[in-house]
C-alpha cells in the first residue's frame, strides 16, 4: 500500500498551482524575463530592511501579541484614515503570517465543511483551494470579458447563492484580469449579502495600484456598521515585501478573540522584529507606493501597447493591479503555450488555466518591472507570436 493512501483526501485533493509548474519548469532559464508571479523586480526598501535588522539585533525575539503588536496596528488604523479616509480603531486589525494566511484564517472564521463558498472568476487560484482544504466547496461566478471590458453580472451572484452559501470572496482590483469594482458593483454585491447572510472576505490588496489615480474604491465606502465583511491584505505589493509573509485582517472587534486563537494555533503570531519592518513601511512608505505605480503606469502602456499594436492580441489597460491578461490569436491551449514561450521566446507568463473558469484562453503577465524589460518582454512575445 502506497504511503500517499494513508494521507487526508482533502490533502491528496490540493492541486498544484498552474503558475508554479512553469515557474519550477524555467526558474533557473539564463535570459529568461520572469513576468509570471505577482511580484516586481525590485527589493525592500533599505529602510524597512533596516528597521527589521535593528530590532533583531536589539533582542526583538521572544513571543509577542498574537494579534499584532500594538505600534503596527495603530499604525495600519491610521494607514486606513489616511489613504481611505475612513476611521478604525486598531481593535479591527489582526497581523497575520502572510495575505494568504489572512485569507485561510478568514475562510476558517465564517465557514464550515460541507459550506458552500462563490468567488469571481477569473481569480488568483489560492482562495478556491484553500477553501477546499477547509472542506467548503468553492464555486466560481465568472466576470464577462466583452467589449474589450471584464464586467459583472451582480445576478451571477445572486443565482449562484444556495441555502449552504455562507461566504463570498472578492478581490478588487482583481489579478489576473484587472478588474475593478466600480461603487455600484460594491453596493450590489453587498446588498445580496446583506440578504442571504453571507460574509464577504474582501482582498483588496491592489487598492492603490488603481490608474485612475488615488486608489480604487473599497467596500468601506459603501459599509455600514454591522456588515459582515472580513478585509485581508497584505505588505508584499506596495512596498516590495513578498518574502516577509506579513499580512493583515481588518474585522468587527467582536471576532476578536475568534481570530487570535485562530492565529494561535496555526503560527502564533508574526516576529516581532518582522513587524518593525512592517512598522516602517506603513508609517513611512507612502512614497514607495507612489514610485511603484509609477513604474507599473509606465510598464502598463509599453507592454499592452507593444502586443495590441500586433493586431493578434485581444487585452486592454487594467484599470487596477499590475497584470495583463492576454489573449492571443491562435493559442488554444494556454499551459502548453506558457512553456513553449519559455522555449522559445525566454519569456515567463502564467497560463490562464491557472485562474479557474473563464481564465483558460488567457495568458497573465506581471508587468510590475523595471519599463526597459518589459519593453523587451513585449518585443519578444510579438516576435512569438508573428511566427505561429
Amino acid at each position: 500500500m502506497s504511503i500517499l493512501q494513508n494521507l487526508s483526501p482533502r490533502a491528496l485533493e490540493a492541486p498544484e498551482s498552474g503558475i508554479v509548474e512553469v515557474v519550477n519548469y524555467a526558474r533557473t532559464r539564463e535570459g529568461l524575463i520572469p513576468l509570471w508571479v505577482g511580484e516586481g523586480d525590485r527589493p525592500t526598501p533599505a529602510f524597512i530592511s533596516a528597521a527589521a535588522s535593528e530590532a533583531l539585533a536589539a533582542g526583538e525575539t521572544f513571543y509577542t501579541w498574537q494579534r499584532g503588536i500594538p505600534p503596527l496596528r495603530q499604525a495600519l488604523a491610521d494607514y486606513y484614515r489616511r489613504s481611505f479616509g475612513h476611521a478604525i480603531s486598531p481593535d479591527h486589525v489582526y497581523v497575520t503570517g502572510s495575505g494568504m494566511q489572512a485569507i485561510k484564517l478568514s475562510i476558517e472564521a465564517v465557514t464550515s465543511p460541507g459550506d458552500d463558498v462563490l468567488y469571481l472568476s477569473p481569480a488568483w487560484p489560492n482562495f478556491a483551494a484553500s477553501a477546499a482544504l477547509s472542506g467548503c466547496r468553492p464555486h466560481a461566478v465568472e466576470i464577462d470579458f466583452r467589449d474589450g471590458r471584464w464586467q459583472l453580472d451582480a445576478g451571477r451572484i445572486e443565482a449562484a447563492v444556495t441555502q449552504k452559501t455562507t461566504a463570498l470572496f472578492v478581490n478588487t482590483p482583481s489579478n489576473p484580469t484587472g478588474w475593478t469594482a466600480t461603487r455600484a458593483d460594491l453596493a450590489d454585491i453587498l446588498s445580496i449579502a446583506r440578504r442571504h447572510g453571507l460574509w464577504i472576505i474582501a482582498d483588496e490588496i491592489y487598492a492603490r495600484f488603481f490608474y485612475a489615480g488615488g486608489r480604487a474604491l473599497s467596500f468601506l465606502d459603501v459599509m455600514e456598521e454591522g456588515d459582515r465583511i472580513l478585509f485581508v491584505n497584505s505588505f508584499s505589493k506596495n512596498w516590495a515585501m513578498t518574502g516577509w509573509r506579513v499580512g493583515w485582517i481588518v474585522a468587527p472587534p467582536e471576532t476578536g478573540q475568534v481570530l487570535e486563537n485562530l492565529i494561535q494555533y496555526s503560527t502564533s503570531g508574526v516576529a516581532q522584529f518582522m513587524q518593525k519592518g512592517a512598522l516602517a513601511a506603513i508609517e513611512a512608505g507612502d512614497p514607495v507606493i507612489e514610485e511603484h505605480v509609477a513604474i507599473a503606469t509606465r510598464a502598463r502602456d509599453l507592454f499592452c501597447d507593444a502586443l495590441i499594436a500586433t493586431n493578434r492580441v485581444e487585452t486592454l489597460k487594467p484599470d487596477g493591479a499590475f497584470y495583463a491578461f492576454l489573449k492571443i490569436d491562435g493559442i488554444t491551449d494556454t499551459r502548453r503555450a506558457a512553456i513553449d514561450i519559455v522555449d522559445r521566446a525566454l519569456v515567463g507568463l502564467a497560463p490562464g488555466t491557472a485562474f479557474g473558469p473563464g481564465g483558460a484562453p488567457f495568458l497573465r503577465a506581471c508587468f510590475l518591472r523595471d519599463p526597459a524589460q518589459v519593453s523587451e518582454a513585449a518585443e519578444r512575445l510579438a516576435a512569438y507570436i508573428k511566427a505561429l
